[in-house]
C-alpha cells in the first residue's frame, strides 16, 4: 500500500536547506512532527512525516503563496522504483487509484515533472512523450474528473523512478513545476525585467493588476540602470523616476516616460507621495529592508517590489530578519500592510519582495490565486 508520508518540495537548486527550513517550520507550527530528506543542489527535497502519518492534510493547513522557497508541492509516496521500460503507465495507474481510494477522490489533471537540474532537464521530452498515454489510461480507470480538486504529480528521478502525489489545485503553483514561461522583451533594456514581470504575475492577479498598475501612476526605480525594471513600469503605462548614477538605456529614455536622476539611491527623497516603489540593488538585504522601511513610515509611497540579494550562509535566517524588521517598523508607525516574499524563478541568490499598504481602500490582498 502506498501511502502519502511525505511532501516532495521543488525549488531551486542549492536552495534545498532553506526550502526544508522553512517547511519544517509551518509543519512544526501546524503541530506535525517531521524531518527532511534533501540532498544539496538536487533542486528537490521531502519532508517526511516522523509518525508514518498522512501528510495530505498538511497542505490545508498552510497556504501555498506564503511559502517563500518552494515553486511546488505535493504530497507523495515513498520513491517509486523499477519501472518497467516496455509498460510504465500500468504501475503508476496503479498507485494511483490506490491513491484515490485512500482520500476518496478522483483528480483534476496531472502534473509530470522533473528537477531543475542538467539531469533533470533531459527527462522534459520523455515527460512530453509520457504524458498522453498516463492521461489516457487514468481517464480509462475513470480517475479524472474536472470537478476534482486536487492533481495528481509525478515527479521523475529518471525514467524508472519517480515519486507520486496529490495537491489541492487552488493552493499550489499553476505553472508546471512553478516556473512561468516569460519571453525576453527585445526592447527591455537588461534581462533583469524578467525578474519585475514574474514578480508582479506573481504577486498580483490579472485582475488586480488592472488597478494596482494604471497608466498615468507614477513610479520611483532605485538604482535604476539600465533601466531593466522600469521598462518593465513605462510598459504598463506608469510614469518612472529612475534614480541612479549609472546610464540609461537611451530607447527608454526617447518614451518620455522616464526621468532619470543622477543621484544616490539611498539619500533621495520625493517631493510628493508615489503610487509605487521598485529596487532592485545589489546591497546587504538588512540595508535594503531599512530603505524600503524608511519610504514607508515617511509615507512616501503606496506600494513596493524590492529585491533582497542573500548572503552565502544563513540566507533563511536573513530573509526571516528582514521580514521582521519590515514588520515591525511599519506597525510601529501604525501603517496597516501585506508583505509576500517568493524566491522567484528569475531570481538567483535573493529573493523578491512586494509591500503593499492597505490605506487605500483599493488595496485589498494580494494574490491569493
Amino acid at each position: 500500500m502506498h501511502t502519502l508520508q511525505q511532501i516532495t518540495l521543488l525549488c531551486r537548486p542549492g536552495f534545498e536547506s532553506e526550502c526544508a527550513a522553512e517547511m519544517m517550520d509551518y509543519a512544526s507550527g501546524a503541530g506535525f512532527s517531521t524531518y527532511i530528506n534533501a540532498k544539496t543542489s538536487s533542486g528537490f527535497a521531502h519532508l517526511v512525516s516522523a509518525e508514518g502519518n498522512d501528510m495530505s492534510s498538511l497542505l490545508n493547513e498552510i497556504d501555498f503563496d506564503e511559502l517563500i522557497f518552494t515553486r511546488q508541492w505535493f504530497a507523495s509516496t515513498e520513491k517509486i522504483n523499477n519501472l518497467p521500460e516496455q509498460n510504465r503507465t500500468a504501475p503508476l495507474v496503479s498507485i494511483a487509484r490506490q491513491i484515490a481510494e485512500q482520500l476518496e477522490c478522483k483528480f483534476n489533471d496531472i502534473e509530470l515533472s522533473y528537477a531543475d537540474t542538467n539531469e533533470g532537464k533531459a527527462l522534459n521530452r520523455f515527460c512530453k512523450a509520457f504524458k498522453p498515454h498516463m492521461l489516457e489510461a487514468l481517464k480509462q480507470q475513470k480517475l479524472l474528473s474536472s470537478r476534482a480538486a486536487l492533481g495528481l504529480h509525478i515527479f521523475f528521478l529518471d525514467s524508472s523512478s519517480a515519486w507520486m502525489g496529490t495537491s489541492p489545485i487552488d493552493n499550489s503553483a499553476h505553472d508546471p513545476m512553478g516556473i512561468p514561461r516569460l519571453r525576453m522583451p527585445k526592447s527591455a533594456p537588461s534581462r533583469s525585467t524578467l525578474k519585475l514581470d514574474e514578480a508582479i504575475n506573481w504577486f498580483f492577479t490579472r485582475e488586480q493588476q488592472g488597478s494596482w498598475f494604471r497608466p498615468g501612476m507614477h513610479a520611483v526605480d532605485l538604482g535604476a540602470a539600465p533601466g531593466g525594471w522600469s521598462w518593465q513600469l513605462v510598459n504598463r503605462g506608469l510614469l518612472v523616476t529612475a534614480v541612479d548614477n549609472g546610464p540609461m538605456d537611451k530607447a527608454l529614455m526617447s518614451t518620455g516616460m522616464v526621468e532619470h536622476l543622477r543621484s544616490d539611491a539611498f539619500t533621495y527623497v520625493p517631493e510628493r507621495k508615489i503610487d509605487w516603489l521598485v529596487c532592485d540593488m545589489a546591497e546587504r538585504p538588512l540595508h535594503v529592508s531599512r530603505l524600503i522601511a524608511r519610504w514607508f513610515t515617511h509615507r512616501s509611497c503606496k506600494a513596493a517590489i524590492f529585491n533582497l540579494k542573500l548572503p552565502m550562509k544563513k540566507r533563511y535566517l536573513s530573509v526571516l530578519e528582514c521580514k521582521h524588521l519590515l514588520h515591525r517598523e511599519l506597525s510601529k508607525a501604525g501603517i496597516k500592510h501585506t508583505l509576500r516574499i517568493k524566491h522567484l524563478y528569475h531570481d538567483r541568490e535573493e529573493v523578491t519582495a512586494c509591500l503593499i499598504t492597505r490605506d487605500d481602500k483599493s488595496a485589498d490582498s494580494l494574490n491569493t490565486k
